[in-house]
């Protein structure tokens, strides 16, 4: 009985949908301010790492809050012939479940590849680092843009807006590291904001610490590849080893089968 009503309650609201009288879509739009204090405050960083500029990440969190929604719905539904107020609780918790289940996605993929995304901040600087030597900071910024990577075009901009609006203070680089977590952002970007400080006088001293610094994130990411590569080839080995083990074991067993039997 309760099967019948959960499968004609997710049939009715199919077609509710379907008809525009109820739309997840314009609920999820119409409470942004509510569903928006549910946000992860690096979301944005982690579908950015993944996806660079091909996708919105105001559209893959709506999409979250519209399928959170929608378990809700379907659970609460299959409770309908036993809802209480565990079994709502339960429905939220499930619903909830899945909002998050997305976003762990993207943290996991984020460390996955950490040392390649770890790996663009030392490539972008040393290709700014040119660019510093014939240009004030500010400038450097703005003509490096075209070139970066694309993860990171985004922080630029609003780095070189504030800049760009009076802000001389260390604020809108610490922002940028606060948005782009990655190994050494922080010290980079106090360095940079020296750099911007500097006299001219000063600007090659200042200008070849940051490039020592640079050098130096650069050496970490290759030997972390480098040692990644090397596990990865070890892993190979052993099972390689394993394999061969077990199939050497396999014939022998059999060899003595074969002698017991004659």
């Amino acid at each position: 009985m309760y099967i019948e009503i959960f499968i004609l309650g997710i049939i009715i609201l199919f077609l509710l949908n379907y008809t525009g009288r109820i739309s997840a879509n314009r609920f999820v739009a119409d409470n942004e301010v509510l569903f928006q204090k549910l946000r992860e405050d690096d979301y944005d960083f982690y579908v950015k790492a993944k996806y660079g500029d091909s996708v919105n990440p105001d559209f893959l969190f709506n999409k979250r809050v519209r399928n959170m929604l929608v378990t809700i719905v379907v659970l609460v539904c299959f409770f309908i012939g036993n809802l209480s107020y565990i079994t709502i609780i339960f429905s939220v918790i499930g619903g909830y479940l899945i909002f998050k289940m997305d976003y762990s996605n993207l943290k996991k993929y984020y460390k996955a590849h950490l040392h390649e995304i770890d790996a663009m901040l030392p490539h972008y600087l040393k290709g700014l680092e040119i660019l510093i030597q014939h240009y004030t900071v500010p400038v450097a910024l703005g003509k490096s843009i075209e070139d970066a990577p694309s993860i990171f075009k985004e922080g630029l901009q609003e780095l070189i807006n504030e800049i760009n609006a009076g802000n001389d203070r260390i604020d809108p680089y610490m922002n940028f590291a606060r948005m782009y977590p990655v190994r050494d952002s922080m010290r980079m970007m106090r360095l940079l904001y020296r750099l911007s400080l500097g006299r001219q006088e000063h600007k090659q001293e200042q200008l070849l610490e940051f490039s020592k610094t640079i050098s130096n994130l650069q050496q970490k990411a290759r030997e972390i590849k480098y040692k990644e590569r090397l596990e990865k080839m070890e892993g190979k080995t052993m099972h390689m080893l394993i394999s061969t083990g077990l199939g050497v074991m396999v014939l022998l067993i059999l060899a003595v089968l074969m002698m017991m039997n004659m």
